[in-house]
């Protein structure tokens, strides 16, 4: 199911450069990431579910690489940038294998289920930043 995102032509040209390069930076930072780790937490300061993530992570031997911006009193703009192009509402923002699984109860399910080491392919370890 292909989400719903303004059409380009529907943007004026004169602002489409703006619009395009609006906070590029942290998304590229987290696609460099996803790119480097078999799995990425995504997390802000002071929420307790990227640190649950985390800790289910770390408790099942999963390395994963950690991102963390701003926290409930700053950063949200950034953070904003991250909900638009991932589509996902909260943090924890958590990738596997480069998928957006969900968020730490998410992640809880996967490694519940076993699909989490499926993903994997079987093996806890995983590439570190």
């Amino acid at each position: 199911m292909p989400r719903n995102i303004l059409d380009e032509a529907r943007i004026h040209p004169s602002i489409r450069e703006f619009v395009a390069g609006n906070n590029a930076d942290i998304l590229r930072e987290v696609q460099s990431a996803i790119g480097a780790n078999d799995v990425v937490v995504v997390g802000m300061a002071q929420n307790p579910f990227p640190k649950k993530a985390h800790k289910l992570l770390e408790g099942a031997g999963i390395v994963h690489g950690y991102l963390e911006y701003g926290s409930y009193f700053a950063g949200w703009r950034r953070r904003n940038a991250l909900k638009m192009w991932s589509g996902w509402p909260t943090f924890p923002m958590v990738f596997v294998k480069g998928v957006l699984v969900g968020g730490a109860n998410d992640l809880e399910r996967l490694l519940k289920s076993g699909e989490l080491m499926q993903m994997l392919g079987g093996k806890p370890g995983a590439a570190a930043a």
